[in-house]
């Protein structure tokens, strides 16, 4: 069973309980392919992130998570965008129920080499060719295609 389930616009997804700052990072290689991680909470691919702890400022939170849950250092060089829909809610197997508030950054990484870690089944480059393919959330996709849109302003959404 896993750890969450993610709700899109689903009616009968529960009511949202909580909102907490998140991160997830757009890192790009010089091939152009997209670091992604296959997620031990739920199975699908999706990009390095997480919550920022107390202490912290949020260019420390992408640095942090993207090398706990990868292997690889990065520096974050700009915002893809906020991501903010109602529509999409997470329930943890503990009761909380989030609405998704994910800060979505741009970072490239400077070194380290790709590991795997307790919240993913797999980490690894993925050509942009290669993404319809796998089994990424529609929030994610949305993510990526802003990513590689590489637009002057970020999204706000």
């Amino acid at each position: 069973m896993s750890r969450r389930t993610d709700y899109f616009n689903d009616p009968a997804a529960p009511k949202a309980n909580s909102i907490v700052p998140a991160v997830t990072a757009f890192v790009v290689n010089d091939a152009n392919d997209v670091l992604l991680e296959r997620r031990s909470d739920n199975g699908r691919w999706g990009m390095p992130g997480g919550v920022q702890e107390v202490g912290e400022n949020i260019a420390g939170t992408v640095v942090r998570e993207v090398l706990e849950e990868t292997g690889i250092h990065v520096e974050v060089v700009g915002l893809v965008g906020i991501f903010t829909d109602p529509g999409h809610v997470i329930a943890f197997a503990d009761g909380e129920v989030r609405q998704e508030f994910s800060l979505c950054f741009r970072a490239r990484p400077v070194g380290g080499e790709i590991k795997v870690s307790s919240e993913s089944f797999a980490v690894r480059w993925v050509p942009r060719d290669e993404l319809d393919a796998l089994d990424i959330s529609p929030t994610t996709r949305r993510r990526l295609e802003e990513g590689f849109r590489n637009a002057e302003v970020p999204l706000i959404s």
